[in-house]
């Protein structure tokens, strides 16, 4: 019997005993399995995660609702990672593999490669000061670098920001060396209100000054009344008189557009005009008739 006579009936042997085929099935049953309660597990863990935050914000010893988001975040991630890398081991070892070889021998690779993921540390460290410190948090309105946005995920490697229309911009904590957080303190809305040189300058403001007074009880976004300056800067065609109005954190855009409706229509009711550029026109044709007709006098 030649040699490939041989391999083909151990071949043909290997896949016609049950024992084999027992062996196979119970590993795929196996494995199944794991991947079942491994996907249990995760959802089970982030809803008790995101229980235990809710019990949390009735508590008198609260943290700040943007810390408890990140939180949250972080903890459904680590248990997501950890999870997935159990049920990896499980599996291998449900294939017969030597696990604790491998794990032996996976450690002195990751010595290695720890020298050239420099990069990927920095990350990690960078993310765990950033969420240890509360730099910001999900749902805060930052600016990072050229990137300004809301805060979507913060993540150990990773951050995440979504722009005011639409982009997800994932940038890498280690590459995150200045934050501009808007969402800390109350924002400031100015606006500037132009009125016509003929107007009486004391009427606008009184006008203005008793708008302002009720625009608290109808805006609860603004944190006190809005307070009016006094004459800002003369226009080419008007006088500038300057609001400032105290909003709670990044409502200021919504009660800039607001208000300047408010004060249009108060301007409007009490007859003080709103002064537009105005173009005076001068014709070089029209002058010299003029001339001609100064010359013929004389």
């Amino acid at each position: 019997m030649s040699n490939t006579e041989k391999i083909m009936n151990s071949l043909v042997d290997k896949f016609t005993d049950e024992a084999i085929w027992f062996l196979i099935g119970q590993g795929l049953l196996k494995i199944i399995a794991i991947l079942i309660i491994s996907g249990l597990l995760i959802r089970v863990g982030r809803m008790a995660i995101r229980n235990f935050f809710k019990v949390r914000s009735k508590s008198p010893l609260r943290i700040t609702e943007r810390r408890e988001t990140t939180m949250a975040k972080l903890l459904e991630n680590v248990l997501t990672y950890v999870v997935y890398f159990i049920a990896i081991i499980m599996i291998l070892s449900a294939l017969t593999i030597n696990v604790q070889a491998m794990l032996a021998g996976a450690g002195i690779v990751g010595l290695a490669v720890g020298f050239g993921a420099q990069n990927l540390v920095r990350d990690v460290i960078t993310g765990f000061f950033i969420i240890f410190e509360d730099q910001f948090s999900v749902g805060d309105y930052v600016r990072i670098g050229q990137f300004e946005g809301t805060v979507d995920e913060i993540g150990l490697r990773t951050t995440k920001i979504k722009s005011f229309t639409g982009e997800l911009h994932i940038l890498p904590n280690g590459s995150i060396i200045e934050v501009t957080n808007f969402s800390l303190h109350n924002s400031v809305a100015i606006l500037d209100i132009g009125i016509a040189y003929e107007g009486d300058i004391n009427y606008a403001e009184k006008v203005l000054s008793e708008l302002l007074e009720m625009m608290p009880e109808k805006y609860e976004e603004l944190a006190s009344v809005p307070e009016l300056l006094g004459v800002q800067n003369f226009g080419a065609s008007e006088v500038v008189l300057r609001i400032v109005a105290e909003t709670v954190p990044m409502k200021h855009w919504y009660i800039g557009r607001m208000l300047r409706k408010e004060v249009k229509l108060a301007l409007d009711s009490h007859g003080i005009e709103i002064p537009f550029p105005r173009l005076v026109m001068y014709s070089r044709n029209e002058e010299e008739p003029q001339k001609q007709k100064e010359k013929g006098s004389h």
